[in-house]
């Protein structure tokens, strides 16, 4: 009897032991993963948009160093991804811009060392959709994508950027380029590309 006692109390401590040491391990993790998503995750809501770009740089992209590559290289460079949620029961126009970062530029001073949009490439991936690839100077207005989300429907855009192997900038010049990505909100958009998608 004594025995069963003991050993009754011994399972109960070995069991508040082991609970105890398992609080100690989840609840720092916890706090470090929410930390870490909270560094990563910058919002920038629309109207009816729900916009959250997931790199810790938010909206800003950049070169820094020119390392001219191919686009199947390219196409496996750091990515910058946003996720866009559309809160209507109705659907929304959106398209996204690249916009030139003149505070970016200005606080890093290379105004006189810019990369020529010419020799930049940009990929832009929109959920399932296929990769479309542009030199940045193609860029009419700097539009990336147009686009239409269905209603309460959500999508990840995957941007990617880089130097052309095209380009005739010696490798390892420190020359800048410092962007921008807008998600802009814009039903005005969603008949032209209705109209487009019919006569395809």
């Amino acid at each position: 009897m004594l025995y069963k006692e003991m050993r009754k109390k011994e399972i109960i401590k070995n069991t508040v032991y082991i609970c105890f040491i398992l609080l100690l391990a989840i609840i720092p993790t916890y706090f470090i993963y929410y930390k870490f998503q909270d560094d990563r995750s910058i919002e920038s809501n629309s109207e009816n948009l729900d916009v959250t770009y997931l790199e810790k740089t938010g909206d800003k992209i950049s070169i820094t160093k020119v390392t001219p590559v191919t686009d199947s290289v390219g196409l496996s460079s750091k990515n910058y991804i946003i996720n866009i949620k559309n809160n209507l029961t109705e659907k929304v126009g959106y398209r996204i811009k690249i916009e030139d970062d003149s505070e970016k530029i200005l606080e890093d001073n290379c105004e006189e060392k810019l990369i020529s949009k010419s020799d930049i490439r940009i990929s832009v991936k929109a959920g399932k959709n296929k990769t479309e690839i542009y030199t940045l100077e193609e860029l009419e207005n700097g539009v990336l994508l147009e686009s239409i989300m269905e209603a309460l429907d959500k999508t990840t855009i995957t941007i990617r950027v880089w130097v052309s192997q095209e380009s005739s900038l010696p490798l390892g010049a420190k020359m800048h380029y410092h962007g921008i990505m807008r998600v802009v909100e814009d039903n005005s958009i969603i008949s032209s590309l209705e109209n487009k998608e019919d006569e395809e």
